[in-house]
């Protein structure tokens, strides 16, 4: 009878068809707007990296950093490489959304994508096209459902206005899938890939967690609040909201400097 090893030595990997493998980031951050105006509540607003293609296939039009697996590293490390290549954006952190497969999903081949959450503080930011990109910006998302049960992603950056319109095709094992009726201009099957990639961010939100990675060491637990607001699209009573915070911070005492009301105390995430 063969043994392991004689089978190992006869084995040709070649002689099987094998697909290619890409990693897709759907990179988050919750900016600020009017910050310098002076404004006691400023206006937050969920933004998610887009790269413009720079070259075949779907060249011009607007995608998720990402690329093709090199011999050697994992899915992680591809994730980080690619995004830092073409868009000069390093995440901190990676939450995996599911892996991509659909036949016919890009017109080079069979090619499987293996999808993750990012989260950005806005204080990294310093992101510029690179690579194979010609140019990455910060978009601003809203995700919502309809009531014929239609999922609508809108994506806007100057006068720059993506929008896709998705259904929900099936949720198994804690994963939601969408269909893609129209991409609204993304590349790839990308809009199936937010949506996804939403999903997963909102219920992390939800936990309490996740949250922190968009705020910098010490915030405002108004700014905390805001943070989770934008990120699942809800509004929290003040009192409620710091009663379900209140076993994941803790205070430094210190206060927020400059103000001209009464500063309002700073707090951390609960070690």
């Amino acid at each position: 009878m063969e043994s392991e090893k004689e089978f190992l030595a006869n084995y040709r990997l070649e002689d099987y068809e094998r697909p290619s493998l890409t990693t897709d980031v759907a990179a988050f951050m919750v900016s600020t707007e009017n910050r310098t105006e002076g404004r006691r509540d400023p206006e937050n607003k969920l933004r998610l990296l887009l790269i413009k293609r720079g070259g075949h296939p779907y060249k011009g039009m607007w995608a998720l950093p990402g690329g093709f697996l090199q011999s050697g590293e994992t899915i992680e490390e591809c994730a980080l490489r690619e995004t830092m290549e073409e868009t000069n954006v390093m995440p901190a952190a990676l939450v995996p959304v599911a892996a991509f497969s659909k036949p016919g999903r890009d017109p080079r081949g069979w090619v499987i994508s293996n999808a993750f959450v990012s989260i950005i503080t806005e204080e990294s930011v310093k992101q510029v096209g690179m690579d194979d990109a010609s140019d990455a910006q910060w978009f601003s998302v809203s995700f919502d459902k309809d009531d014929e049960g239609l999922y609508h992603l809108t994506l806007e950056y100057g006068d720059v206005s993506l929008k896709a319109v998705l259904a929900e095709e099936r949720a198994s094992y804690g994963r939601t899938d969408f269909r893609i009726i129209d991409n609204g201009g993304l590349a790839f099957d990308h809009a199936s890939i937010i949506a996804a990639a939403m999903t997963v961010l909102r219920r992390a939100a939800g936990d309490y967690d996740t949250i922190f990675g968009f705020l910098p060491e010490e915030f405002t637990l108004t700014s905390l609040q805001r943070v989770q607001e934008t990120i699942m699209n809800v509004s929290v009573l003040p009192g409620n909201f710091r009663r379900m915070i209140r076993n994941y911070v803790e205070e430094t005492g210190e206060y927020v400097k400059g103000e001209r009301h009464r500063p309002a105390k700073l707090f951390r995430r609960k070690k």
